[in-house]
């Protein structure tokens, strides 16, 4: 089980304002005070009020309050068969239903807490193969963005995060997400990370990367991992501690700058790569059978890599030869 001071959060339903929720029930409470009184209006020759006899339009809607609210004084009563049997039949029913309207406020809260256990006792059975993405700074909520337009489903994303304000966005966005801290077992469990399929490490530390890395490591050694560090020489930790594949921030900006001192259009190229769904992809799908025993210059589509047996193999290394069977291809594709 979680520890105490981790928490799982699903994606919050949108609720109805404070006023709206109440103007509701006082609307409901007001109906059912009125279609009591107009059928305690329409059968008044069936009461009989010990004080006069008769029954007025004040006396039923006397008697319609305080029947309605349990009270039941006695001093008007329904005297015919007929009267006596819409108050069993009708009246009756909407008592108990005034009674609820009355002590919704704690119902709607018990209610809540149950509906809000089944719903966590159901993601944990049915989360497989899901994405973890740990942070949701801005390196997070891209990777998040990126993650979507990719095709990721969003009951298939968790994020984590040690900021409640994070994970409360992250809830707002509509993602499961889990309060805690990333370096620790207890909120990996939370997440469910030994069922996960990827885990994207966005922390704004690299030594917090590299904790993480070896924690989700620990529990789940076949995870894919793919992290962030801002230091390129914390890259080389961060594989050690088991990262699939690391992007250094800095170098990739450096990069970029001086390549945009050089060649602006380069850099416009790079970027609409990396932006998915729009102009130039980069995309990634395995090698078809018509494919197998072609070189990566022959196909129709461009080629940048192939990926073999875990290597990248880059265009026109010598190794690359012709395609093989369980190759992947990472091309460019048109967005």
């Amino acid at each position: 089980m979680p520890r105490p001071d981790v928490r799982l959060r699903l994606p919050r339903r949108r609720p109805l304002s404070p006023l709206v929720a109440i103007a509701a029930r006082l609307g409901v409470a007001l109906a059912l005070v009125l279609a009591a009184w107009g059928m305690v209006l329409l059968e008044s020759d069936g009461y009989t009020d010990n004080l006069d006899g008769s029954v007025s339009v004040t006396d039923a809607l006397y008697y319609t309050t305080v029947t309605l609210s349990t009270t039941g004084y006695g001093d008007i009563v329904p005297s015919s068969d007929r009267a006596r049997l819409v108050n069993a039949l009708v009246v009756t029913p909407m008592r108990v239903l005034f009674v609820i309207v009355l002590v919704g406020t704690t119902i709607q809260a018990l209610t809540e807490r149950s509906r809000t256990e089944i719903r966590l006792a159901r993601w944990r059975s049915r989360m497989r193969d899901h994405v973890i993405v740990l942070g949701y700074g801005t390196k997070g909520r891209n990777a998040v963005r990126a993650l979507r337009l990719q095709g990721q489903p969003a009951d298939r994303i968790v994020v984590v995060d040690r900021n409640p304000a994070m994970t409360a966005d992250a809830a707002e966005d509509g993602y499961v997400c889990v309060t805690g801290d990333v370096t620790r077992s207890a909120t990996f469990t939370a997440a469910l990370v030994e069922r996960a399929a990827r885990v994207v490490v966005a922390v704004d530390r690299d030594d917090t990367s590299i904790l993480a890395t070896l924690a989700l490591r620990r529990i789940n050694p076949t995870i894919t991992v793919v992290a962030s560090a801002r230091e390129a020489e914390h890259a080389d930790l961060l594989r050690q501690s088991g990262a699939s594949s690391v992007v250094v921030s800095s170098e990739t900006t450096g990069r970029l700058l001086g390549l945009a001192a050089h060649s602006p259009a380069a850099v416009e190229v790079v970027e609409d790569l990396v932006s998915f769904g729009a102009g130039l992809d980069l995309a990634d799908r395995p090698v078809t059978a018509q494919e197998v025993g072609r070189g990566a210059e022959d196909l129709d589509v461009p080629v940048l890599a192939v990926v073999r047996e875990g290597r990248t193999l880059r265009y026109r290394d010598p190794e690359l030869g012709v395609l093989r069977r369980g190759d992947r291809l990472l091309y460019v594709a048109a967005g």
